[in-house]
């Protein structure tokens, strides 16, 4: 589990192709080799992965093709936001983050607002039922809140305001239109739907009669 808190930023400096996947060479100056061991969680942009390898300044994780598929960015070089998986005990100053990607969305608009940014981005059609205004979700790994929600034919819209700190300690420092990024939706949101869907199921079926 995560928080949704980017510890820090590093670099993919080596993608490798494995049977089944990708392994990747992740350069982070803050990790401690005391602090990270193999096989423990690290989330990669959002993406929960196993580390392999570590050493001073670097580790190395492996990627499935089934998370190359539902993520983007994680098979080529570049920055990513990383964070460690949370200790019992820790604050959870975001909110609860699995580090399961439920699907890439677009970055639509980076607007000036005053000393903040607002990021406007386009969902899959899927995930709009779970996403809300004043919800949570996800972006690249960083625990945001929804401002607000627009429904569209080709999935939904959602604006996010990002405070100038967030900017400077994640990868939104660059972040450009068109720009593909990993979202999780709040985890309640994901139970409420199957619970809904399970009922709206049995009732289908009762009036049905099969």
């Amino acid at each position: 589990m995560f928080t949704g808190l980017v510890q820090a930023v590093g670099r993919i400096e080596r993608v490798e192709p494995r049977e089944g996947g990708l392994r990747l060479t992740v350069g982070a100056a803050f990790i401690d080799p005391t602090s990270l061991r193999p096989g423990d969680s690290i989330a990669v942009s959002g993406c929960c992965l196993t580390a392999v390898w570590i050493e001073a300044g670097r580790f190395g994780v492996d990627v499935s093709t089934e998370s190359l598929a539902m993520t983007a960015n994680l098979d080529r070089a570049g920055e990513v936001n990383l964070e460690l998986a949370l200790a019992a005990g820790d604050r959870i100053g975001g909110h609860l983050v699995s580090g399961h990607v439920d699907g890439v969305g677009t970055v639509v608009d980076v607007r000036q607002t005053g000393d903040s940014t607002e990021l406007v981005l386009r969902a899959p059609t899927v995930l709009a039922p779970l996403l809300a205004t004043k919800g949570s979700v996800t972006v690249d790994g960083v625990s945001l809140t929804i401002n607000r929600v627009r429904d569209a034919a080709q999935g939904c819209e959602i604006a996010i305001n990002l405070i100038p700190h967030t900017r400077q300690v994640t990868t939104f420092a660059h972040v450009v239109p068109g720009q593909r990024v990993n979202l999780e939706v709040d985890q309640l949101a994901r139970y409420v739907q199957r619970i809904l869907d399970c009922r709206l199921a049995s009732h289908e079926s009762a009036v049905t009669g099969s």
